[in-house]
């Protein structure tokens, strides 16, 4: 339940059992191998290494995946097999994946070859399929126009077709043209909202003259370049193309289709390259010479005994040790099943430094409760809880995912027991539907209290676990300190507010829950004050600058109250949850006791409380992280650490499992 202990380790090997040596670390999975780039700069070092790896191979592997992820994506798209919600790698065995690997290697890689054949003349059928469609798109205009569409000039005459906006004055064109041009042919062929197409015919030596005549209306002549024969045989024409084309891909997809049994086959060779390139990739941070690597990285320290028993079998040179006083090291963190999913709230934020301590197992408690309390409902925490319960069991989901999904289901457990302590069952639901079709003034009563009623008290209880939530951060800081051999600092810098914070609270509100403890509260005040103006500046060096700065650290109490403030958001975010549940059923109800208003009732009940649920879920997510972020971590959290990124199989399609005898 903490950062897990890392060793720094160097190995030194015979370049000819590196390749099997990478393998059984990688199948191990517990090593982190540093880059040593900065050793090639170094004079003790570059005289004796050279840098390790094989650029050329990892960009040809590189190019594989890129196929491969092309044919699958192609395979996928004609896969007419039922897909499940979540996809989960398959569970194979480390011999069993191997034994297909070397089985299917010609035939995947034919397979392979031709889906990308196929692609790339579906692509090109396609290609032309868009060009003949737009040829056919321009061509439609021209329907109506029985000359020939080559045909541009008889021995007197010369034939043009065009173009003229829509807004210009065609009357007035002709009219024009009539008074400017001696002998011409004008003919409307179409128009659309945009423009007028006509065709035009005339003595050839007038041709520039209609030309610019026709230029002050803005017409755009038209030439169809390699087309002969009219717009409507040249159509015709194409669009049986159009056809042989369609049939050409049909006959395409079909193969395609006859090829997705062998998608799984394609999967797993796609995780193979994955693994082959990930170890040739890695090469790129050993060194090497004529005759030996050398690799340095980082293990935890739990598992260096099984690197041990690898490393010895290859007979390698190794150092495992400690890292030094203030060196960075790679960090991993180990909780519990209960603990671990709400390590994804803590790497939202970052990842713990070195030097720092894990957040999550003190943070996940108050997350589980923040969260219930600002949802708080037990309609809405049975829901999450059961869905993300069945999608667990049955998908089984990996990485990520899973965890959140474990988030949600403690997080709805905490929201349906605040919804039994306030009442909550889909808001007022049942009430409301009571009311409508019986008449029943059914009431479900709250085990505490109804927030709509009493809100005060919740918002008491609020500040109160802030209080708790703060102190338990503090608390933390306090103990690392005192780990850190800094005992004093955790009297004056944690210690010395506790008091003063209890003093206030005391001096203020001790009357109401203790008669008399006032008192006992202004002297804690008064002597922890004192306290803090003779203790905060100590780090300056004359008594002057001491005491001011004590005294203005008392200052910080503002900072306190800010931070205890912030959790009216746990009494403002339960009531808007409840707040709209009542809107839903208030809506719901108007429609009266008949079958529309029923029937009116059931829709909003189900859109009203779907919308009700996302929209505070992701609020109760968002702001219970906020309340770990920045009240909670304010407090001692140091983040900014670098992820533990072992070499390990990152497979895509397939678990690979490494029998144990």
């Amino acid at each position: 339940m903490a950062i897990v202990k890392m060793n720094k380790i160097s190995i030194i090997g015979l370049n000819d059992i590196k390749t099997e040596l990478v393998k059984e670390i990688m199948d191990l999975g517990v090593v982190e191998i540093s880059s040593q780039d900065s050793k090639l700069t170094d004079p003790e070092w570059i005289n004796y290494v050279k840098k390790d790896g094989n650029e050329n191979e990892v960009l040809n592997l590189d190019m594989k995946i890129s196929n491969l992820n092309e044919v699958l994506t192609s395979l996928e798209k004609y896969d007419t097999r039922k897909r499940p919600l979540f996809s989960t790698r398959k569970a194979i065995s480390s011999d069993e994946f191997d034994e297909a690997v070397l089985n299917n290697n010609s035939h995947v890689n034919e397979n392979v070859s031709t889906v990308l054949e196929l692609n790339k003349s579906f692509r090109e059928l396609c290609s032309e399929e868009n060009k003949l469609e737009a040829v056919i798109l321009s061509l439609k205009p021209w329907v109506k126009y029985t000359i020939p569409l080559n045909m541009t000039e008889t021995k007197y005459t010369s034939i043009f077709i065009g173009a003229i906006p829509s807004i210009a004055d065609i009357e007035k064109l002709k009219a024009e043209m009539s008074q400017e041009i001696g002998k011409f042919y004008m003919n409307l062929i179409e128009s659309d909202k945009d423009q007028f197409y006509f065709s035009f015919i005339c003595l050839k030596d007038e041709k520039e003259d209609v030309y610019d005549l026709l230029k002050k209306y803005g017409f755009s002549p038209i030439l169809f370049k390699d087309i002969e024969g009219t717009a409507a045989e040249n159509i015709l024409k194409y669009e049986n193309y159009l056809k042989d084309i369609s049939v050409k891909k049909e006959e395409i997809e079909n193969k395609l289709t006859e090829l997705v049994i062998f998608k799984e086959e394609i999967q797993l060779f796609y995780d193979h390259i994955i693994i082959e390139r990930d170890k040739n990739k890695i090469l790129n941070n050993l060194l090497k010479t004529d005759t030996t690597f050398y690799i340095e990285g980082w293990i935890p320290e739990a598992k260096k005994e099984s690197v041990k028993v690898v490393l010895d079998e290859y007979q390698c040179w190794y150092d495992i040790k400690q890292p030094e006083e203030g060196e960075e090291f790679p960090v991993l963190m180990k909780n519990n099943s209960f603990v671990q999913p709400f390590e994804s709230i803590t790497e939202l934020y970052s990842l713990p430094s070195p030097s720092n301590i894990d957040p999550t197992i003190f943070m996940t408690p108050f997350y589980i409760l923040f969260f219930g309390l600002m949802l708080a409902d037990v309609g809405y925490g049975a829901i999450m809880s059961i869905l993300c319960f069945l999608v667990l069991k049955k998908y089984k989901p990996e990485g990520g995912l899973q965890k959140l999904l474990k988030v949600f289901f403690y997080c709805g457990i905490s929201t349906a027991f605040w919804g039994l302590m306030f009442g909550s069952v889909l808001g007022d639901a049942i009430q409301a539907a009571a009311k409508l079709l019986f008449n029943s003034d059914f009431i479900i009563k709250p085990l505490w209290l109804n927030p709509m009623e009493d809100p005060m008290t919740l918002l008491i209880f609020s500040f109160v676990f802030g209080v708790i939530h703060l102190f338990t951060g503090m608390a933390v800081n306090a103990y690392m300190l005192v780990r850190d051999g800094k005992k004093l600092d955790a009297v004056f810098d944690i210690g010395f507010w506790y008091g003063f914070i209890i003093g206030i609270a005391l001096w203020l509100f001790g009357n109401i829950i203790i008669p008399g403890s006032n008192l006992v509260g202004k002297w804690m005040t008064i002597v922890f004050a004192i306290g803090l103006v003779l203790t905060q500046g100590r780090a300056k060096t004359n008594v002057a600058s001491k005491l001011i700065s004590g005294v203005l650290s008392l200052y910080g109490i503002t900072g306190y109250l800010s931070d205890i403030l912030s959790y009216s958001r746990l009494l403002a975010l339960g009531l808007a949850t409840g707040v709209v549940s009542s809107v839903v059923s208030i809506l719901g109800s108007m429609g009266g006791r008949n079958v529309l208003g029923i029937l009116l009732f059931a829709v909003a009940m189900a859109v009203g409380h779907s919308f009700n649920f996302a929209i505070n879920a992701l609020g109760a997510f968002v702001h219970a992280a906020r309340l770990q972020y920045v009240e909670f971590f304010g407090k001692f959290y140091e983040g900014g650490g670098e992820a533990f990124n072992p070499l390990v199989k990152n497979t895509k399609y397939y678990k690979i499992i490494k029998e144990d005898f």
